[in-house]
């Protein structure tokens, strides 16, 4: 399966909320999409189809394909944390991600692109893989040539978001991954222990 480059809202709509941050377009049209989208006699869903559900929100909320994704989940799952907690912590970790959450970008779609055309560095190098790992203290920061992009400077400047466990240095642009998150500060509204129970069959 390749990756998801169609309309933000249709996803969104899907689950019932906007999964990818403001969006008037649901905002409209909060039922779900297709003919019989806002046909309020949907049958009930069953516990396998709520559990696949919450998997599919995930995996779209941060961009991951299926076979990273379970990747991320045995790697979750031979830790000695709560499987569900650290799943979410290793997606959080991810580079896109926290350049996403640092308001270099203002989508992880757009985050990703930056990664991958080599505007990023981590502890002063390029490092161009969206999936890339961050560990505790490491330094991410634009490339220096690439600090007058204009969509970094617009995205920088809208910003407004905060993280405990992310530092963000104006003057420099860059900012240092402190620590990984704790589940409290993560705000993403994903249920893990139904991915987990998923995955568990």
């Amino acid at each position: 399966m390749a990756r998801y480059t169609g309309p933000k809202s249709k996803i969104a709509r899907k689950f019932g909320e906007a999964i990818f941050g403001d969006d008037k377009a649901f905002e409209k049209k909060s039922y779900p999409p297709g003919q019989h989208g806002n046909n309020r006699r949907r049958g009930k869903k069953s516990e396998y189809a709520i559990q696949l559900m919450e998997k599919q929100k995930a995996k779209y909320t941060y961009g991951i394909l299926e076979r990273q994704f379970r990747n991320l989940f045995d790697k979750a799952n031979r830790s000695k944390g709560v499987t569900g907690e650290v799943l979410l912590q290793l997606c959080e970790a991810r580079l896109d991600n926290v350049v996403y959450r640092m308001g270099v970008s203002n989508s992880r779609r757009g985050a990703r692109q930056l990664v991958s055309h080599r505007h990023i560095t981590v502890n002063g190098e390029i490092v161009n893989i969206p999936s890339y790992s961050l560990k505790a203290g490491d330094v991410v920061g634009v490339r220096e040539k690439s600090k007058s992009v204009q969509s970094i400077q617009d995205s920088l400047a809208a910003n407004s978001s905060v993280y405990e466990w992310i530092t963000w240095n104006t003057e420099k642009l860059e900012g240092t991954f402190v620590a990984v998150p704790e589940r409290l500060q993560i705000p993403e509204n994903i249920k893990e222990q139904l991915i987990v129970e998923l995955y568990s069959k």
